[in-house]
């Protein structure tokens, strides 16, 4: 595609935006911003930060909690860990509750409370990558950076016929979704690309017919858009095994321990366990343990089974505490899995 054509593309996306931008709570809409509205960096950061390897209908709710809760980067900053990791329970990758912390600890410690307005002064902060800084500067700022998710590689694979398989495509990607990002609007034409990627150029059936840069997609007019971006086999996952202990005490009282601040689940309220992560464990406590079953989870590198033991006892135990107000909603899935197991009535 020529630079002109590249300019045109740019004006027909952000007419296609005017008119169908989605509508998110953390999002100034195109007529809003050029009304002077203009987006809250935290937000866009929380956003976009909660939206890694996540869908939209999932954060939604998580970001609205979030956001009452802590309504400004200065709050979350003072919040403490627990909560914040309960609050996070169940959105999966914790490793970004903990970024997340850090990072608004940061902008008040280093900021005043202020976010950067550069990518480079973005980038400084903790857990906040090449990407999450060219978001935040685009969408918040409305820098001209080059904003690419998987939505814009998609995009940019079929508008361009990139026929190099994924994960090696990604640096021509970024240079491709760097010749359309335009000095003007540079944001919405941010939040526009991901859209036309998340509604319409869809990983699967594209629609094509309806699409408004139709007129400048070499893939469609090669007839291999449903085919792009193609993608590198992967290796198959492993399987890993362990146990799960879950006891309650005569009162209702729940055994749980809150795990180290780094690796799988850093962090995380859960029950004491043993094999599957690394971090090694041994029974908790003598009891009289049944076994409840197994479940099933995945993570990005493996899979997991996990097999589950449970008793009622009121001995005291080597391993973790007894919470009286234990709530299953401050689990991470793979443990409100294990709990769902050992609640389920045993089969004599």
């Amino acid at each position: 595609m020529r630079e002109i054509e590249c300019e045109e593309a740019g004006l027909q996306l952000l007419r296609w935006y005017d008119a169908h931008a989605r509508l998110m709570p953390w999002r100034v809409g195109p007529a809003q911003r050029a009304g002077g509205v203009r987006p809250d960096p935290y937000h866009v950061w929380l956003s976009e930060v909660m939206l890694q390897q996540t869908t939209v209908a999932a954060v939604t709710a998580y970001f609205q909690r979030f956001v009452a809760r802590w309504p400004t980067v200065a709050d979350l900053a003072a919040a403490k860990d627990d909560e914040v990791m309960g609050e996070w329970a169940g959105l999966g990758y914790y490793a970004r509750a903990r970024n997340l912390l850090a990072c608004a600890r940061a902008v008040l410690r280093d900021h005043d409370g202020v976010f950067p307005e550069t990518e480079e002064g973005l980038r400084s902060l903790p857990g906040v990558g090449p990407y999450t800084a060219a978001a935040v500067a685009s969408i918040a700022f409305d820098l001209p950076a080059v904003v690419v998710d998987g939505n814009v590689e998609r995009v940019c694979a079929r508008l361009f016929a990139l026929e190099t398989p994924l994960p090696a495509a990604k640096p021509e990607l970024v240079h491709l979704a760097g010749l359309l990002t335009p000095s003007v609007r540079p944001g919405d034409h941010a939040q526009a690309m991901m859209d036309l990627g998340a509604t319409i150029c869809s990983p699967r059936n594209p629609a094509c017919g309806i699409c408004p840069l139709r007129a400048f997609c070499a893939a469609q007019a090669a007839g291999i858009a449903a085919e792009l971006p193609r993608k590198s086999a992967k290796p198959p996952k492993p399987v890993r095994q362990g146990v799960v202990w879950v006891a309650r005490r005569s009162d209702g009282a729940v055994l749980v321990e809150r795990r180290e601040g780094r690796g799988l689940l850093g962090g995380m309220l859960g029950f004491p366990g043993d094999g599957w992560d690394g971090a090694g464990g041994t029974v908790p406590m003598a009891a009289n343990w049944r076994d409840a079953g197994e479940v099933r989870h995945t993570f990005t590198h493996f899979h997991l089974l996990l097999r589950v033991m449970t008793a009622t006892t009121d001995g005291n135990p080597e391993r973790g505490t007894f919470q009286r107000d234990f709530q299953p909603e401050d689990l991470p899935t793979v443990m409100r899995k294990a709990w769902n197991a050992a609640s389920e009535p045993a089969v004599e």
